[in-house]
């Protein structure tokens, strides 16, 4: 196996856009856990979605295997990994800028996790929440669901626009 064509396969699955989010690659997510060429020319894909009931995801495997059939791969293997979960603090630099640059407020740190049960909890937390468009930290959240379930709606009381938060997981 050639690292050279180990790294075009990676180079074509990390250039994959993401469905719900398409000014970040899958790579920029940190969704991309490996990309192996085998020995004989197939390649397997592993990913993490951003949570376990993600409906994005036949569409990401879609379109992965859809990439690399295009680059000439002909027998592609997509793998799925839960553990260890995702979480925001995987997305790289240059994906939050991606995501700024798109209108979108980019999550903090992610919280810690501990062993045992997730607590659960019914309300929001409060988070410090900037405005993409203004700069604004003067922002009201208008619901904890937006377009997606990763996402928080918000306000900018400055400059009065809606905004998108990618919430911190």
């Amino acid at each position: 196996m050639s690292a050279a064509v180990t790294s075009r396969a990676h180079d074509v699955v990390a250039a994959v856009l993401d469905p719900e989010m398409p000014s970040v690659t899958l790579d920029d997510l940190g969704i991309v856990r490996r990309v192996d060429e085998l020995a004989d020319g197939a390649v397997a894909v592993t990913i993490t979605p951003t949570y376990s009931g993600c409906p994005a995801m036949g569409t990401i495997r879609a379109d992965i295997e859809s990439a690399l059939r295009g680059a000439g791969y002909t027998d592609v293997t997509i793998h799925t990994a839960l553990s260890p979960a995702w979480t925001t603090d995987w997305i790289t630099e240059a994906g939050r800028a991606k995501l700024r640059a798109a209108g979108y407020s980019t999550p903090g740190a992610a919280p810690k996790r501990t062993a045992g049960p997730v607590p659960l909890t019914l309300q929001a937390k409060p988070r410090s929440v900037t405005c993409p468009a203004c700069g604004s930290t003067a922002t009201r959240l208008d619901s904890e669901f937006s377009a997606t379930p990763c996402k928080a709606l918000y306000r900018c009381l400055d400059c009065r626009e809606p905004f998108d938060h990618v919430k911190e997981i």
